[in-house]
């Protein structure tokens, strides 16, 4: 039997602004923006690529807006993925290279695979990482 992950909720104070930034600043699709009366409303985004969503909206978690840390994205360029957020004007940390020492600013002689992470937040503070898996074993 197969267990897959469909849907991540993300907790935001803004349901607007925070459909802007992940539709916009990341490029996620959405597949639908649904009110429910005058008080409820679900968006459901998706990473290009991603058979996994994301979900914001009114009413639907007991986390706090920016609560949610540790998201993970994973690209096969992440110095594309950088110069196209940055593009985007999304707010992201330099290429770093995770190690045994711990994470380092990536040089243009690095290898990424595995090892090379982003790190970024929306505008409520939910923490992301972009990895990058160029090639798997």
């Amino acid at each position: 039997m197969n267990w897959t992950l469909e849907v991540v909720v993300v907790p935001v104070t803004d349901i607007d602004r925070a459909r802007a930034f992940y539709e916009d600043g990341l490029g996620f699709k959405v597949d639908h923006d649904t009110r429910m009366g005058e008080t409820r409303r679900i968006v459901q985004l998706t990473p290009p690529g991603s058979g996994c969503s994301i979900v914001i909206g009114t009413g639907l978690a007991r986390m706090e807006p920016g609560s949610l840390q540790g998201l993970q994205l994973v690209v096969r360029d992440l110095r594309a993925a950088h110069a196209q957020l940055l593009e985007r004007g999304v707010e992201v940390g330099p290429v770093q290279v995770m190690g045994g020492a711990g994470a380092r600013p990536a040089t243009d002689d690095d290898a990424l695979n595995f090892a090379g992470f982003i790190f970024f937040k929306d505008p409520d503070g939910n923490g992301w990482a972009i990895q990058q898996i160029d090639a798997r074993a």
